[in-house]
């Protein structure tokens, strides 16, 4: 049980790396919608029109860290099996 929680951890842990590296690795909070700078055709003039994206920024990484770290702790929590003590001497 030890070993699987560690391991579930570690895989929350780079799951979460490899999405927020993936989606642009963002260093700010998470976004929901994202700017996209558009030059208007007619005028020239460039404008900035909304997009529905959702970025994770770090507050996401904090959340992974957190979780891996809870269940890094629940590993150590975990007692060891006990052996049976029927053995006659």
């Amino acid at each position: 049980m030890k070993r699987k929680l560690r391991i579930l951890a570690f895989a929350i842990l780079v799951l979460a790396c490899g999405i927020w590296a993936i989606t642009g690795a963002n260093p700010g909070w998470t976004k929901t919608i994202t700017p996209i700078k558009k030059l208007d055709e007619v005028t020239g003039i460039e404008g900035i029109e909304y997009e529905k994206r959702f970025s994770p920024g770090v507050d996401c990484l904090a959340l992974a860290l957190f979780g891996s770290v809870i269940l890094t702790a629940l590993s150590f929590a975990c007692s060891k099996p006990k052996q049976n003590q029927n053995t006659k001497k």
